[in-house]
């Protein structure tokens, strides 16, 4: 599909910078668009079923292997001596190594060793938005990863590591780079913010999210595709078609809440962050790979000798439209379905999520707001009841009538074999108390929303939630204009 926007004489150009200027620079006018967007559940620019017809076409038409090798077989990959870290001949992309974990809260202590990616460099999660007809476009890509179920999900315009886009891997160019780069001259940034990844497998990563207004000529390009918020947001009640880099970068992008006060300040919520992470302690050692305990290295896969948790395995990766064709690398598989789960409720009219201040193995700084449970219910229900997830059974045991989404969505498929979460939203109902553990706090959205606009407050898992409640939101035609 190559809708472009038509093209334009330099005097267009400027007629349209001016234009811009005139009735989008407050944050008002900005979100009226959004809003517009929102509730834009069709276009003539990308009608849906042309979507369907394109995107079913690029998951049947390109070329992908993904076969998995041993160790010994990935080109440019190796064990270090005396380490036995997995790291690339480069120095390079990223590492697998060792961490040793302590934690402590409330007299309750835990510490463990596990394998985890090192990979200090900041990407670019980036979309591109274009007025069409007087609705905001979103710019996205068909795009294959190797771990991604289905092969190719839809993503951001521009998801690329610093290594992709620097040249390191020597392919060829990063398309649409321009718009994410100073001097920024083709568009002005909308949102853009630092924001974590998995923590639990990522040690300390983040990437930069960010949405760009272009200005002047888009050409198009047969992989990516113009759609409104609003039918990406009925494409996110599908299962593995957006993937996770798109949702993260779609949570940056605030509609209009409705009317109503909040349960909380944002002062209280960023206080109650404050707290957990002041009186929680958080210990993170990096050791060699080949000091973590209770994990096996055979030829083709490093994994817990319980069965739980993830593994590390190698794969062969040969792709038809990637800036490089034929490569090898580690990939972390997970060992079950994760789950992922807000309960909603109401209060003063507005929609509160309860939040959780989640400690994972190799999050930055101690604590990031979560979702209410956030854990592989396989193992959890492995533990003695005591141990489990709170406010797990409830999540589980919600009858259809107050699951107001659902939906099963890939993780990372760049790094991640087949991961995928269970994504859900309760309702708790007016019977749920307030009163909640001081670890947990009822959040609005308006109050992510302002919190997405800084780094690590809120984790991946906990954005695509986000996400999904402007979806419902939207679906049900719930949002200011």
């Amino acid at each position: 599909m190559t809708t472009t926007a038509s093209s334009a004489s330099l005097a267009e150009y400027w007629i349209e910078v001016n234009r811009l200027e005139e009735h989008s620079g407050t944050a008002a006018d900005i979100g009226a668009r959004l809003a517009r967007s929102a509730l834009t559940t069709d276009s003539a620019v990308t009608p849906n079923a042309e979507f369907h017809s394109w995107f079913t076409a690029q998951r049947r038409s390109k070329r992908y292997e993904v076969r998995r090798i041993p160790f010994s077989e990935l080109a440019g990959w190796h064990f270090e001596d005396g380490t036995g870290n997995l790291v690339h001949g480069s120095g390079r992309f990223f590492s697998v190594e060792g961490l040793q974990v302590r934690t402590s809260w409330n007299g309750q202590e835990r510490s463990w060793t596990q394998p985890i990616i090192n990979q200090p460099e900041i990407g670019i999660l980036g979309i591109v938005v274009k007025e069409f007809d007087g609705v905001l476009h979103c710019l996205m890509q068909a795009k294959m990863e190797p771990g991604n179920l289905d092969t190719v999900q839809l993503s951001p315009t521009v998801q690329a590591t610093r290594s992709n886009y620097t040249g390191v891997h020597r392919g060829s160019r990063v398309r649409y780079l321009e718009h994410f780069v100073p001097p920024y001259e083709s568009g002005r940034v909308l949102f853009d913010s630092l924001q974590s990844e998995q923590a639990a497998w990522f040690l300390r990563k983040r990437n930069r999210n960010v949405v760009v207004e272009a200005v002047g000529d888009v050409p198009g390009h047969e992989d990516f595709v113009w759609l409104t918020l609003g039918q990406l947001y009925g494409l996110l009640h599908e299962d593995n078609v957006l993937n996770m880099d798109a949702r993260t970068v779609l949570a940056q992008i605030s509609l209009p809440p409705g009317h109503g006060r909040p349960l909380h300040s944002i002062q209280e919520v960023l206080g109650r962050i404050t707290e957990v992470r002041a009186r929680r302690e958080l210990v993170q050692r990096s050791i060699p790979l080949a000091d973590v305990g209770q994990w096996r290295r055979g030829e083709d896969e490093i994994a817990h000798e319980d069965g739980h948790h993830f593994s590390l395995l190698a794969a062969d990766i040969r792709a038809t439209n990637r800036e490089v064709t034929h490569w090898s690398q580690p990939l972390l598989a997970p060992t079950e379905q994760g789950l992922s789960a807000f309960l909603v409720r109401h209060v003063n009219g507005v929609p509160h999520l309860l939040a959780q201040a989640g400690t994972e193995a190799g999050v930055l700084n101690v604590a990031e707001l979560a979702p209410t449970v956030q854990c592989q219910p396989g193992h959890a229900m492995s533990l003695p009841a005591e141990a489990r997830p709170r406010y797990l059974d409830l999540v589980l045991d919600a009858p259809r009538s107050r699951v107001l989404f659902d939906s099963v969505q890939s993780e990372e498929g760049g790094r991640f074999h087949r991961a995928t979460n269970r994504y859900l939203l309760v309702e708790a109902g007016e019977e749920f108390p307030l009163d909640v553990p001081e670890e947990f706090i009822w959040v609005s959205e308006a109050q992510f929303a302002e919190l997405l606009q800084h780094s690590n407050y809120v984790n991946i898992e906990a954005r695509t939630l986000v996400t999904a409640l402007r979806a419902t939101r939207a679906v049900r035609g719930d949002i200011p204009r």
